[in-house]
């Protein structure tokens, strides 16, 4: 039950019923009107902006539109008061009886409670990490992976049918790179002593058990042999096993993918022509040069024909090149031939996590997109910002490990896998992001994810507790009329708001949203515990009242299944006890 949903149809309602009193013009645009949490809780618990929309189309003045509309508003059992603000602006005020209601509604949906069915099953791919086959996932990767997964758990949670997609660069001069470090680890493997990894291949320790394992498969098959005779073979044996390297990276976070989808796949099946051959239909694609790009003075620039996309056409800011000078084709023509195929397999609504270093790229495959179906689909890039590792506010040193950066796992390693998810999404993923391995791990209200853990784990202490203190315990038979204190309904109303969160953060593509509200909530129950360690009265457990105890059992047995909801989409696990 969404309560603020429930009172945006009983306002457009009472519009209806106003204009067919003929108080109001018929067939008005009730489309904008909205009724939501105010920002200022002295405004009361819902405000509508349902005058201001119609003041146009009804050629009323908005305070007299907003006089009639609560009027009609004010009947209904629900509301205790209706006020208008400043132009016509309507204030709602609920009745305590409500409000209180709300906990059995809550525990009646159980973890169900802010589901929805508003994406109606509708298809939509969602393509995250995506990173090169060339090592293992380093800690910009893992905002990355974290985002995309909780981003789509909460497509998930509102009624969107979710594919999880894993796009493997393994066609890309890198992987020609990775196969000749991989030689030199395989013939040191053999014995030879290779000495330092010359600069441009990879130098990463986690190379050396690919190349034991490449010599313990082929034994000296390939040593003393020129490139052209090992390159293919040993190119397929590492990207295969980097892989496998990237998927247990993603196990230790907790990241799950449908599909794993090869970006060599498209160039062995033709893929890219089959795309671009669509494009040069629609008389998109032309031979034409390209102008120096910005910084490149003229005398620096090599003016040769290209193959071009006219992407120009569709708000970029120059067309883009398809193939390179030696024939081969760009990164761009595999991309573009990599959503057609998303859009073949019927994903018309497509959301990419990219690496906050690909923002000039995004305007060219969106536009290549709305090209290949007619503006059918449509594209939502996320850039995620990179991750600054520090310790006690110091920059913290680069992995042996990986060579050159701190690797996903090193830090899953040190502080587990919920720290690490829930930190990655306390900030919005365009925004940088400070990880201070010192103040993650810290027991304090300044470090959100024990906050919040630390709420579900007091009320499932309490539990026990009143397990032990009543013989029997049965909140659905509790009085809820007996919560009646401010904070306790304030808690309460904080609780209301869930599936409003969980539906804007979804739609919005906001996962953070989530990690925002659940340190609000938190901090709503640790005010109302630490009022109760003043004040006897308001402690949750009360030995000589069973029904004053069994209410707030009730209302904390809801806080905890808000919390557990919250958390699970966030792919953190709710803790018992700390």
């Amino acid at each position: 039950m969404n309560i603020f949903k429930d009172f945006q149809k009983n306002i457009r309602d009472t519009i209806i019923s106003l204009s067919e009193a003929g108080k109001l013009p018929v067939g008005m645009d009730l489309s904008n009107i909205t009724a939501e949490a105010p920002r200022d809780v002295s405004h009361g618990d819902i405000s509508t902006n349902a005058a201001m929309v119609l003041v146009k189309r009804a050629k009323m003045a908005p305070r007299d539109i907003a006089e009639l509309i609560a009027g009609c508003l004010r009947l209904n059992d629900d509301v205790k008061t209706v006020e208008i603000a400043g132009p016509g602006f309507i204030n709602i005020r609920l009745k305590d009886a409500f409000i209180q209601n709300q906990i059995a509604v809550i525990l009646s949906k159980g973890s169900d409670y802010g589901r929805s069915n508003y994406g109606d099953h509708k298809k939509v791919n969602v393509e995250y990490v995506s990173a090169n086959p060339t090592g293992p996932l380093h800690v910009g990767h893992c905002r990355g992976a974290v985002f995309g997964d909780a981003l789509s758990t909460l497509l998930d949670y509102i009624g969107f049918d979710v594919t999880r997609e894993y796009y493997i660069n393994d066609a890309g001069g890198q992987i020609d790179v990775l196969a000749r470090s991989t030689y030199l680890r395989y013939l040191e493997a053999l014995g030879e002593i290779v000495g330092e990894i010359p600069e441009g291949l990879y130098p990463g320790e986690y190379l050396i058990p690919v190349g034991e394992a490449l010599a313990a498969k082929y034994g000296d098959k390939f040593k003393n042999k020129v490139e052209g005779e090992w390159l293919s073979e040993i190119r397929s044996f590492a990207s295969s096993n980097m892989m496998e390297l990237v998927r247990e990276d993603l196990k230790t976070l907790g990241i799950k993918q449908d599909v794993f989808f090869s970006e060599k796949s498209l160039h062995e099946n033709g893929g890219i022509q089959i795309g671009l051959e669509q494009l040069k239909e629609k008389d998109l694609i032309y031979t034409g040069t390209l102008k120096p790009p910005k910084g490149v003075l003229p005398d620096d620039w090599e003016e040769r024909p290209q193959t071009l996309f006219r992407s120009t056409k569709f708000g970029d800011d120059v067309d883009r090149a398809l193939k390179k000078s030696d024939g081969s084709w760009t990164y761009f023509a595999a991309d573009v031939a990599y959503h057609k195929n998303k859009m073949d397999r019927g994903f018309n609504n497509q959301i990419d996590i990219w690496g906050a270093d690909h923002g000039g790229y995004i305007k060219r495959v969106q536009s290549a997109l709305t090209a290949l179906s007619d503006g059918k689909a449509t594209l939502d890039v996320r850039l995620c910002q990179m991750v600054k590792l520090l310790r006690n506010g110091e920059p913290i040193k680069m992995s042996k490990r990986s060579g050159n950066f701190v690797t996903l796992r090193d830090v899953v390693e040190e502080v587990g896998k919920d720290v690490v998810r829930f930190i990655m999404l306390t900030r919005k993923n365009d925004a940088s992001l400070d990880f201070d391995f010192a103040r993650v791990t810290e027991q304090s209200k300044d470090n959100p994810v024990f906050y919040v853990q630390y709420s579900h784990a007091r009320v499932c202490s309490v539990l026990r507790k009143a397990a032990v203190a009543f013989a029997s315990i049965d909140i659905i038979k509790a009085d809820l009329s007996l919560l009646t204190d401010e904070s306790e309904l304030k808690l309460i109303k904080t609780m209301t708001n869930w599936p409003r969160v969980v539906e804007s953060a979804a739609l919005a593509h906001e996962p953070h949203r989530i990690s925002y509200y659940l340190y609000d909530l938190a901090s709503e129950f640790h005010a109302l515990w630490n009022k109760g360690n003043d004040r006897v009265d308001l402690r949750f457990i009360i030995d000589d009242n069973k029904e004053v105890t069994l209410s707030r059992l009730a209302m904390i047995t809801a806080f905890s299944k808000i919390i557990a909801a919250g958390l699970n989409i966030l792919g953190v696990e709710p803790v018992t006890e700390m």
